[in-house]
């Protein structure tokens, strides 16, 4: 299996898995935790969407063993790019953003992204910025998010649900909080959490060039398309203290905000850590 290493901070990132049709493929594994363990190999992926997905020509992908696959986008992007699911895998949707209290910036957003005019309109001048911050503390307190999110820590607490993988769109937003979430809840401290999240930017934004480069030649402001597809750390520190504004601590979180049980985390912990 081909994997390059994250070259920001040595076993604080998640390993990229040199996927020929998925993009920004991921393996948790390896992630260094504090008291000299770190997360198992081969059993937690995160990406971006599997509409290209062919396990045929992509022999690095079909040699993971995907056994379960939560997909974490809106019925909209489900419905214009449908997942390509593994054959013998298990779909779980986990709509992160159904709930339309809190949730509807970024698709406003995304929506506004094929009209630069409007776009500039909307969300020049840091008001994009501010609608992804937004999302972030949403993607903790909405009802949706939280039963999302809730699916998506059973599915890896399973003690015979082989690999994982969760994804969205780009890979960078709502899986990006996920697995931050997973991380915290294995132990991971601050330093290595937002290392792993800020390791996908540069991977999201060459997937997404050709796109940027249209809405720029458009007239679009660089500065949406950097909010848009860029990793940056106010949007996690955003959901960081949401956790904290709400339940104080991520396990609180966890039990009280997500209703994950205590054995669940424990088998979670188990699972995935060594």
């Amino acid at each position: 299996m081909s994997r390059v290493p994250c070259l920001e901070v040595a076993m604080q990132c998640s390993q990229i898995v040199g996927s020929t049709t998925v993009a920004n493929l991921r393996d948790l594994g390896g992630v260094a935790l504090p008291d000299g363990g770190r997360i198992r190999s081969g059993l937690a992926f995160r990406s971006g969407g599997l509409d290209r997905l062919d396990v045929r020509s992509d022999p690095v992908f079909a040699a993971l063993g995907v056994r379960t696959v939560v997909d974490l986008r809106t019925e909209r992007e489900r419905t214009a790019r449908p997942d390509r699911v593994p054959g013998g895998a298990h779909l779980l949707v986990a709509d992160v953003m159904a709930d339309p209290v809190g949730t509807g910036t970024a698709a406003r957003l995304a929506v506004a992204f094929t009209d630069p005019r409007l776009a500039n309109r909307e969300f020049r001048g840091g008001r994009a910025a501010r609608a992804l911050v937004e999302d972030y503390r949403a993607f903790v307190t909405a009802e949706s998010a939280r039963q999302s999110y809730r699916q998506l820590l059973t599915a890896l607490a399973h003690r015979d649900g082989g690999p994982v993988l969760f994804h969205c769109t780009a890979g960078k937003d709502r899986t990006g909080w996920g697995a931050a979430l997973v991380l915290l809840l294995l132990g991971a401290d601050d330093r290595t959490v937002t290392a792993e999240y800020l390791s996908v930017g540069a991977a999201v934004q060459a997937s997404f060039a050709p796109v940027i480069a249209e809405f720029t030649a458009a007239g679009g402001d660089p500065e949406i398309a950097d909010a848009v597809f860029g990793a940056h750390p106010a949007y996690l520190a955003a959901a960081r203290q949401a956790v904290e504004d709400g339940w104080g601590d991520v396990e609180s979180y966890a039990r009280a905000g997500l209703g994950i049980k205590d054995e669940t985390i424990g088998h979670l912990r188990e699972r995935l850590t060594v």
